[in-house]
């Protein structure tokens, strides 16, 4: 009646197992480390980089405990925090050379002191969000006017090419600061044009003025909603170029999400150093599709484009932009006819337009793509037109694999809707990361001890295998939590306290229950078997309302509520598993077995038919 089948007990035993060694790296803590990446998109990190910075810490005596590629950066792991110092200083004058023009960002940084064989099963520590942590908190302001500008210019392009597909005749087309501003020469000539354009351009609205000699004045003003659009676009696509730029670095689950009409928060955990953060997110870019200038003293702008072997040549540009950034939709890598690396870009219909009308024009002529950092442009790819495309288009030449692979991630996550601006940064140190933690931690184990203690009072044998069934439970939801890489936060640690609180009820619920079979005049195995049984159905209603109210949170929530719903909604499900099947397996074995199994430790079990003392008889009359 009582007893486990042996499937059963390797499943208890495989799960005790994973969540032991998969818990085992949060136990290690963090060392100090320093982080090497790449200041320029043109420049890669790889295991040259590696070599380099073994070396320099090799040449200034500084004692390493390992240097390692992860990703597109190079982290090199130190005994304490002045030798982290010291090898920050040597790694950066070995790489960079000239600290006005940085080739490499040098930052100070925090890794697992896990050992290797638990990184090898890929047992690896949760990550801590910053206020546990550490790190540093930027607070980001999109500038609006910039964003408006930028639409404005591609408005400007594409109304040049629908009044030069309709063959429609202009003197000037000036760009202000909320529209556009045509002049024609005629009546005739601007009603045509406000028709091509009120069609092309529906987020602009037209009105017409006439110049003292004649001509006519055709002014487009951007529409509300359509600022509003801009606006709002701008802010979503500058989201994701960070979100893509951050990613790239190796800096572990950054947070970065919107907060009001045109800020956006910017949360990196384990970097200590502001001012390398500060190079992080300024390394963000806008990127511009341009006609090759082949007369250098004629170009309107003159930028550099590197070779395989790090050499740079200059390359002219002409002034016209033929596409932006935000008319990017995909870049890939792919292969030609063929089979030839090569890649694919997908333009929006906007950009697409200008394209074809470009390409149409300037057959067998050089076309760049240009990415801007910091102010300076540098040229990615310089192809030949071979033929008008618009939309789609691929770009090849004398490519690698892994160069297209690379140029593609540049084109798509180089371009930046609109300039941003630091308006409010913070430091969180290790020190009050490590406090949190401690307060965290106590909060925990304080809860679980009260919960035992009370348990085993009151419930004896039954309230120890309970108090091993929870420890059970949150062994496996933070086995749990480390395998799903999530990110743990002072809501997090609050979700796994209330997690131990409401993981006991069912416990209670069982030990309850079988209480009362016992007082029915049960017989001990019968008792267990029912008490479990029948407590099973209240269990999961319980747990599945509270599951649901997790999960809405979930969905509606963000940032901290998030994190608290996460670990919230794991953790029912991993006591429901603990409180049922671990601590039914543990009863089982300990009593399954007994035949004549005349009582269980589970406390005091007072029976109906038990006496009770005669209560006096009140008084007449009252």
């Amino acid at each position: 009646m009582n007893r486990y089948s042996w499937w059963k007990y390797a499943i208890l035993v495989v799960a005790l197992l994973v969540g032991m060694v998969y818990t085992l790296p949060n136990f290690y803590g963090e060392a100090p480390a320093v982080q090497v990446s790449s200041a320029k998109s043109t420049l890669r990190v790889d295991g040259a980089t590696t070599a380099r910075v073994e070396q320099a810490l090799k040449q200034a005596g500084v004692s390493v405990d390992f240097v390692q590629l992860e990703g597109l950066s190079v982290r090199a792991r130190f005994a304490d925090t002045d030798t982290q110092k010291r090898a920050k200083d040597a790694i950066s004058g070995a790489l960079n050379p000239d600290p006005k023009d940085p080739s490499y960002i040098v930052a100070l940084n925090l890794v697992s002191r896990s050992p290797q064989w638990l990184a090898n099963l890929r047992a690896l520590p949760m990550y801590l969000g910053l206020d546990l942590r550490g790190g540093v908190h930027f607070m980001m302001q999109v500038d609006m006017r910039g964003a408006i500008k930028q639409a404005i210019d591609t408005y400007a392009s594409d109304a040049r090419t629908a009044l030069r597909d309709k063959k429609i005749r202009f003197a000037n087309l000036v760009r202000e600061p909320q529209g556009l501003r045509l002049t024609l020469p005629d009546a005739a000539t601007a009603q045509a044009a406000r028709g091509v354009l009120a069609d092309r351009l529906p987020s602009l609205e037209w009105s017409e003025s006439t110049e003292p000699g004649g001509g006519v004045i055709l002014t487009g003003r951007l529409k509300a909603t359509a600022v509003t659009e801009v606006q709002s676009q701008a802010l979503k696509q500058n989201i994701e170029t960070l979100h893509k730029r951050v990613n790239e670095l190796g800096v572990a689950e950054p947070v970065i999400q919107q907060q009001g009409a045109d800020r956006v928060v910017v949360q990196l955990p384990g970097v200590q150093d502001t001012a390398r953060a500060k190079d992080i997110i300024g390394r963000t870019a806008t990127l511009q599709i341009r006609l090759v200038e082949p007369n250098i003293a004629q170009a309107a702008e003159v930028v550099p484009q590197r070779d395989k072997d790090g050499t740079a040549r200059e390359v002219g540009l002409k002034r016209e932009v033929v596409a932006t950034g935000d008319q990017l939709k995909n870049a890939s890598a792919s292969f030609d006819e063929n089979q030839r690396p090569a890649v694919s870009v997908r333009l929006d219909d906007v950009g697409g337009r200008q394209m074809r009308a470009a390409t149409r024009e300037n057959l067998g002529k050089p076309m760049a793509i240009v990415l801007y950092e910091k102010g300076k442009g540098e040229a990615i790819s310089v192809a030949t037109i071979q033929g008008e495309f618009g939309t789609d288009f691929r770009i090849t030449g004398n490519f690698t694999v892994q160069e297209t692979a690379d140029m593609a991630l540049l084109t798509r996550a180089g371009a930046l809707a609109a300039p941003m601006e630091i308006v409010e940064e913070r430091t969180i140190g290790p020190s009050l990361g490590a406090e949190n933690i401690a307060k965290g931690f106590n909060s925990v184990i304080y809860g679980f001890l009260a919960i035992v203690a009370f348990m085993c009072v009151y419930y004896v044998l039954f309230g120890l295998v309970s108090s091993l069934a929870l420890g059970f439970n949150l062994l496996l939801l933070v086995a749990v939590l480390s395998m799903l890489q999530a990110t743990l936060t002072l809501p997090g640690m609050a979700a796994i306290a209330l997690t131990l609180g409401m993981a006991i009820d069912a416990n209670v619920l069982i030990n309850e229950r079988v209480r009362e079979e016992l007082r029915n005049g049960a017989a001990p195995q019968m008792a267990i078997h029912v008490g479990y049984e029948r407590a099973f159905a209240t269990i999961l209603d319980s747990n599945v309302t509270t599951l649901i109210a997790g999960l809405a949170l979930l969905a509606f929530g963000s940032g901290p509520v998030r994190g608290f719903a996460v670990v919230h909604c794991l953790g029912i499900l991993t006591s429901m598993f603990s409180a049922v099947m671990f601590s039914r397996g543990l009863v089982n074995l300990w009593y399954g077995r007994q035949k004549k199994l005349k009582s269980v430790s589970i406390g005091q079990v007072w029976r109906p038919d038990a006496k009770v003392p005669a209560q006096p008889a009140a008084p007449a009359g009252e």
